[in-house]
């Protein structure tokens, strides 16, 4: 059993999280599975997000659906359905804490790569497309990180930044109910992963909630740049170095 204490802090982190996730499209997973794998472990922490963010970002699977571009969207999923079970794999066969130590030093390379502004500036190419797919499968797999790799693919590519932040949405909800399957298959979600939801999953909902209404008015840039701050210090907060300072 986890304490008050210990549930009230991954409760932050999902609220923190869900705001990321809902402004964005993606940035969930770097805040919250750092900083919750602190607390509970990398393979509940892994199979909350999987839960609470499948459940609480259907409302935007519609329009995510109506504005992408889904032949691009369908495409990056096929190599996706390769690279989710090898990362699952990962997950359930990596001792915890250096599994901890790959997470954080994974994210903090990710935000290094997402604040470098690299993007890759041509039209997307199907073979390329399955590539960057199976890259993000792996890491959503290993740790519900699938977002960076293609929004540096997919924002150089041309289209239009809600067209992108659409294909996202609906790329992570695909993703999302792909992992749940290889997941429940390999013993992952547990019953205590979905009591642990029913506290969690409200708060990163909220977040989800009230960072979709920030996109239509809040300033992007000025946002980002807290996400990405909000993102290094979940990874150094989640590093097993300091276990001795958290809750």
């Amino acid at each position: 059993m986890h304490s008050p204490t210990e549930l009230t802090f991954v409760g932050l982190a999902g609220l923190v999280a869900g705001l990321a996730r809902g402004f964005s499209g993606f940035g969930g997973a770097l805040i919250f599975v750092p900083m919750a794998s602190a607390i509970m472990g990398p393979k509940i922490a892994s199979a909350l997000l999987l839960v609470i963010d499948g459940t609480m970002s259907l409302g935007m699977l519609p329009e995510g659906w109506k504005r992408a571009n889904r032949r691009e969207v369908f495409t990056m999923v096929i190599g996706a359905l390769v690279g989710i079970p090898l990362g699952t794999a990962v997950l359930a066969f990596v001792p915890s804490v250096p599994l901890r130590w790959i997470i954080s030093i994974v994210v903090l390379c990710l935000l290094a790569f997402l604040i470098s502004g690299w993007r890759y500036r041509h039209r997307p190419k199907p073979h390329l497309t399955i590539s960057v797919g199976g890259l993000s499968g792996l890491f959503g797999g290993a740790a519900q990180m699938s977002g960076p790799p293609i929004v540096a693919y997919w924002l150089g590519g041309g289209d239009r930044p809600l067209t992108v932040r659409a294909n996202l949405v609906l790329f992570l909800g695909i993703s999302s109910a792909v992992s749940a399957v290889v997941y429940a298959i390999g013993g992952l979600l547990t019953a205590q992963v979905l009591l642990i939801s029913l506290f969690v999953g409200p708060c990163y909902g909220i977040g989800v909630l009230i960072g979709s209404k920030m996109f239509t008015v809040a300033n992007e840039t000025a946002f980002r740049h807290i996400c990405f701050m909000l993102i290094a210090i979940s990874a150094l907060v989640g590093l097993p170095l300091f276990d001795g300072l958290r809750p």
